[in-house]
């Protein structure tokens, strides 16, 4: 029995969690639920599911020292940079980790791996493509290999000119064309912002410089990520988009559970690459600037990025000033080197409020 403390127990990826525990109650129980604001879904699920713990991190309690004493797996699915408390707890603890949380790894990774590796821990990527990339290494994150090469579907505006652009609405970003998800992410993925902090996360996940990670578009999100080695063979994932998949095999790796329905190769199709078009999609070239500069910068880049789609969806701003608004940010603040949580806090603090300032000073 897989004991698992669920973090972010009532987005969209914790409800997915515990559609996988639902399926298989003899493999896994739930030994705490941690939600961000929405108490009655918290109430439902611990009536549920009977953990020890079901806290709402609106209450403003603070993290109890045992939160993962009785876990064997700390799933980490809070979105935003509140998720990086949770998961150098857990890693604090040399627990597993399986890791849903990007800014995790985008803001924190060099604590985060560096405290893995005095602790134990073991971070395991349950983001559809680095879990891809996880299964061509055969489950083993010091295989070698020549490139690593992200899918990403392209989002709903991969065919809008620049004009169109500025048209959007958030109705419109958060159609995503194959996966359902948070409204955060899902307007990540319109902007590209989401495939530039998958490029930082397998920075640290896979010790691969960036030159040896790119990211190429693939509309039918069938292949989740491809791994290149020295000998020019590529091995490849691929599935249905559905989230369940690596949720349930970062849990149970390297065995595998029934799951999800097989693809169907004879109805399937034609699958398709092209390149990435960075000039329509600035905030991944901007990702991938914060990433290469390293220190406070991804934190910067992000807490003005959660800033600018909290706007955006709340109507104040058009799509591509989420773009501005995160240059902005990354041009005015100072880096500094990544010497710790508070450091890292303090930077996310004043990315937020220069993102508002230049939000709302026009």
């Amino acid at each position: 029995m897989i004991r698992i403390a669920l973090i972010g127990s009532t987005g969209s990826v914790g409800r997915q969690v515990l559609d996988v525990v639902r399926s298989h109650k003899e493999n896994f129980s739930i030994s705490a639920l941690v939600c961000g604001s929405d108490r009655a879904a918290l109430a439902r699920q611990a009536a549920e599911f009977s953990p020890r713990f079901a806290l709402c991190a609106a209450d403003g309690a603070p993290m109890p020292e045992d939160l993962f004493s009785e876990c064997d797996v700390a799933f980490i699915a809070a979105g935003g940079f509140v998720g990086l408390s949770y998961t150098l707890a857990a890693v604090g603890k040399g627990k597993k980790v399986a890791l849903a949380n990007k800014e995790s790894l985008v803001c924190g990774g060099e604590i985060v791996m560096k405290r893995a590796a005095e602790t134990g821990a073991e971070i395991v990527p349950v983001d559809s493509e680095h879990s891809a990339i996880f299964q061509a290494l055969s489950f083993r994150r010091d295989t070698p290999f020549s490139e690593i090469v992200l899918t990403a579907s392209g989002g709903p505006f991969l065919r809008l000119t620049e004009e169109e652009m500025k048209r959007v609405t958030p109705q419109d970003a958060l159609r995503h064309p194959n996966w359902k998800m948070g409204p955060k992410i899902t307007v990540d993925s319109a902007t590209m912002l989401n495939k530039g902090y998958e490029v930082i996360e397998a920075k640290w996940l896979y010790g691969a410089g960036f030159e040896r990670i790119r990211a190429v578009v693939h509309p039918e999100s069938v292949v989740h990520s491809i791994v290149c080695f020295e000998d020019g063979a590529a091995i490849a994932q691929l599935g249905y988009p559905d989230m369940r998949l690596p949720i349930q095999l970062a849990l149970t790796y390297p065995a595998r559970l029934p799951c999800c329905p097989q693809l169907d190769f004879a109805r399937l199709g034609a699958l398709h690459f092209e390149r990435l078009p960075e000039e329509k999609f600035p905030c991944f070239g901007l990702a991938l600037q914060a990433g290469k500069a390293g220190g406070t910068c991804p934190t910067i880049l992000n807490g003005a990025a959660e800033t600018a789609v909290h706007a955006f969806l709340g109507g104040s701003i058009t799509f591509p000033q989420i773009a501005d608004t995160i240059k902005d940010a990354l041009d005015r603040i100072p880096r500094e080197e990544a010497e710790g949580y508070d450091v890292l806090a303090a930077a996310d603090r004043k990315a937020r409020k220069t993102a508002e300032r230049f939000l709302y000073a026009k």
